[in-house]
């Protein structure tokens, strides 16, 4: 199963490395499929995203390109939410949150999907305010306490067709927030017992040169193509979810 695992990590670095999509909507599903316990597989895969940013923000910093304060008002807004999650994680019994968990995945799944398939293609008549980016943090990051998906596809979708913010600056936003989002709702889980240490670590190993043959890969691939059908995988992966119940 150890390979399966390693294997799984690698698959998900390389769609990664290769169109830049698809980490957590990808891997949160997956692990449930494998067999292991929704609640489980949010903070693992809480935990590998959190591993896995840290390169990306690294990257994305040493080209400055990372809009911190968009990023941290972001975050600002999620830290009500991440302690309402950790209130709900500790009250609420294991074995109901496990019931409820699979379909809310697979509704943003669906959610996801739907709003990168559209991305670019909406000219919404919303002024930008600031108080709009706190209320932004606080969806989403309630969103990615029971889920772990979320900060990337939803945040990305909003800064550009209601912010307009240049797309390259939204990747950076997207990562920095993500990063810090994932790694104190990891907390939330590593503090339920809800984290396989054992399991993230075998996806991290499979995931880095998975990531590296997909960066290499992608110089002569249509990445944007390759993003349309992820998400579309990723569109049917939270139908079935949602279906299967």
């Amino acid at each position: 199963m150890q390979a399966t695992f390693a294997g799984l990590g690698f698959l998900v670095g390389f769609l990664v490395g290769l169109t830049g999509v698809g980490g957590g909507a990808l891997m949160t599903p997956s692990l449930i499929f494998l067999g292991v316990e929704p609640l489980t597989a949010v903070g693992t895969d809480l935990l590998y995203a959190t591993v896995t940013r840290i390169f990306g923000v690294f990257f994305h910093g040493r080209r400055g390109r990372i809009r911190y304060d968009i990023a941290l008002r972001l975050f600002a807004g999620s830290v009500p939410a991440v302690v309402l999650g950790g209130i709900i994680l500790r009250e609420i019994d294991r074995a109901v949150l496990n019931e409820y968990l699979t379909p809310l995945l697979g509704g943003i799944l669906v959610l996801s999907a739907v709003l990168s398939l559209l991305k670019g293609e909406f000219d919404l008549p919303v002024r930008p305010r600031w108080a709009y980016v706190y209320l932004l943090g606080f969806v989403v990051g309630l969103t990615v306490q029971f889920t772990s998906v979320g900060a990337g596809v939803i945040v990305s979708f909003t800064l550009m067709n209601v912010a307009k913010l240049d797309p390259k600056d939204v990747v950076g936003v997207t990562i920095f927030y993500g990063l810090v989002l994932s790694a104190f709702s990891f907390l939330n889980y590593a503090g339920i017992g809800g984290v396989d240490y054992g399991l993230a670590g075998t996806l991290i190993l499979g995931t880095i040169p998975g990531v590296y043959l997909g960066t290499h890969v992608n110089r002569t691939t249509d990445r944007e193509k390759l993003k349309r059908a992820i998400n579309v995988i990723i569109l049917l992966i939270g139908l079935f979810t949602l279906l299967s119940r």
